[in-house]
């Protein structure tokens, strides 16, 4: 599977406003929409720190974007997306978006499980600003970094942090016998 280069949410947000007046659809699957009553029910900032399998502490942001489409709902045309901006006003008046942050998809229905999902493309067409998501995919960032992941030949984790040996003390006995201890005038002190 192809990594997707994901959009953080400054380029996602500026689409939008270059865009207010067309309708806002999400393609879940190829050829296939999102229903058109779907709502937006809340807009997640989620910040995460992570270790990997190379003991590597990555952070980063994600700004996720949740759809739901209630059942039952009909509705011809998705809503504009002078809407969902909105949406976004009302939530950055009380969670300022980190504009780095980067962007997800959230949905499911009956036929898709829920995931999230990367914003691949947003094509622009007569009426309608169509945002095409694309899975996620694991990844390896040992790999990432020019390591490798797994076990070599030996059986001993290759992407784990070296193992430094630590040097070796040596131990005094502080109990030592009493005639070697300290007496008045032994000239010891």
């Amino acid at each position: 599977m192809n990594k997707i280069e994901a959009i953080d949410w400054k380029t996602f947000k500026d689409t939008l406003l270059q865009h207010s007046d067309l309708d806002l659809q999400f393609q879940y699957a190829e050829g296939k929409l999102v229903d058109p009553a779907y709502h937006i029910t809340e807009i997640k900032q989620a910040p995460i720190t992570s270790v990997d399998c190379g003991g590597v502490m990555n952070a980063w942001t994600e700004i996720i974007v949740q759809l739901w489409v209630p059942e039952g709902e009909q509705q011809e045309q998705s809503m504009k997306v002078g809407k969902a901006l909105s949406i976004v006003d009302i939530v950055e008046k009380m969670l300022p978006l980190n504009p780095n942050g980067t962007v997800k998809i959230e949905f499911g229905n009956s036929e898709f499980d829920t995931r999230q999902m990367f914003p691949n493309e947003m094509i622009v067409s007569e009426n309608a600003l169509t945002v095409d998501l694309r899975p996620d995919a694991v990844q390896c960032k040992a790999i990432g970094r020019g390591g490798n992941c797994g076990t070599n030949d030996k059986g001993e984790e290759c992407c784990a942090p070296a193992v430094v040996e630590k040097p070796k003390v040596q131990l005094v006995n502080l109990a030592a016998p009493a005639e070697a201890c300290c007496t008045p005038g032994g000239g010891c002190c």
